[in-house]
């Protein structure tokens, strides 16, 4: 009968099928056996912890950030409102956006609020458009420029985006914090497994040998 050669044999020889010996008994901290130790006991709590925490901060905090998103962006469909305006400028008429098909330019423009107050500002309109020419543009509560408001299709998918990105960056966090404990636990569980072999393994060489 061969003597047993130790934790480091132990160890290369179980690197070689991880997958399989995972398959096979992905449960094996939290049996009762003979060889499971505190530690193993401890790492599984830890990787049930970890991945517990990771799960929820992803989710929730993707939810979260997707409602905060799509909130916002109804808000902004309830408040702007689009309101006539009169093209101040002569718009300039570049071939070069005709050509690209990029047939808006930017121009000065002024509309009166509805409080009668008149304000002036920058705005995308027609190429070429000449002084006076009605356009549409949209303002907020204060009677400021602001871009057209999101339709719900879009705003549903730009907050689906948002809270995947939130999610996944929220639950980095516990996942790499939960990996780096578990790491330490590992190097730590080999350490005293070297130490109680180059103790004990003399002793069993004697024995079987």
């Amino acid at each position: 009968m061969s003597a047993f050669r130790g934790p480091q044999a132990w160890r290369s020889r179980w690197r070689r099928k991880p997958l399989a010996r995972w398959r096979r008994n992905p449960l094996w901290r939290w049996r009762r056996n003979q060889l499971r130790r505190r530690s193993d006991v401890l790492e599984a709590w830890v990787l049930f912890s970890a991945w517990t925490v990771t799960v929820l901060c992803g989710v929730l905090t993707g939810l979260a950030a997707a409602h905060s998103v799509e909130q916002g962006l109804a808000r902004e469909r309830a408040e702007w409102r689009p309101v006539r305006a009169l093209v101040a400028e002569d718009a300039p008429e570049s071939s070069a956006a005709a050509s690209s098909g990029a047939d808006r330019v930017w121009a000065k423009v002024r509309w009166t609020t509805a409080n009668g107050s008149t304000h002036s500002g920058q705005a995308r309109v027609a190429a070429g458009s000449a002084t006076g020419t009605p356009v549409t543009v949209w303002t907020d509560r204060d009677g400021l420029l602001v871009t057209k408001p999101v339709p719900p299709s879009e705003a549903q998918v730009r907050g689906v985006t948002v809270g995947l990105l939130v999610g996944v960056s929220a639950a980095a966090g516990p996942f790499v914090g939960g990996r780096l404990v578990r790491g330490r636990l590992e190097r730590r569980r080999m350490e005293r497994w070297d130490e109680d072999w180059a103790r004990f393994g003399p002793m069993w060489g004697r024995k079987t040998g």
